[in-house]
């Protein structure tokens, strides 16, 4: 097992993605603790990118739950279709939002929060889970991220 990261010196966003995910899928190869994978992802993502606030929410019955993070102290329940994990849990599809104050029902976790990209692996055809990721800096997202983000998704299916 890898016990740190490495990225190109100098790379853009596309290529720091395209370092990263295989050290992750390596990262999390053979080992089966859900936790323990949702944990390294986050530590690995907000290492390689530097993003404000990493981590996974996870449906449980009515909600969803606070999973494994990285950064400040989260919201700990999430309604469906609430904020932008509610949203993304119950549309079943990624959300990019370039300025979450412009997000109708955005849920502040914390102010710092500028940008967000959320986005939904599925079990058995139903959501089971959502990234998300927070900037502290607007417009921080685009479909870079989104593209490479749905892969890491792929990924983290196959272990659900």
């Amino acid at each position: 097992m890898a016990e740190s990261i490495f990225l190109p010196e100098n790379a853009n966003k596309a290529e720091k993605y395209e370092a990263l995910l295989p050290q992750i899928e390596a990262l999390i190869t053979g080992e089966e603790d859900l936790t323990a994978n949702l944990a390294n992802i986050s530590a690995a993502l907000k290492e390689a990118f530097g993003f404000f606030w990493v981590g996974f929410y996870l449906v449980k019955g009515e909600q969803l739950v606070l999973g494994p993070f990285q950064g400040p102290i989260a919201c700990t329940r999430i309604a469906k279709g609430k904020g932008v994990c509610g949203a993304a849990w119950k549309e079943g599809k990624t959300q990019l939002v370039p300025d979450v104050d412009a997000f109708p029902g955005h849920i502040a976790c914390s102010s710092a929060s500028k940008s967000e990209i959320v986005l939904p692996a599925f079990k058995d055809g139903e959501v089971a889970l959502v990234l998300d990721i927070d900037s502290n800096q607007l417009n921080d997202f685009d479909e870079t991220d989104a593209k490479h983000l749905e892969q890491l998704m792929k990924v983290i299916e196959t272990f659900l």
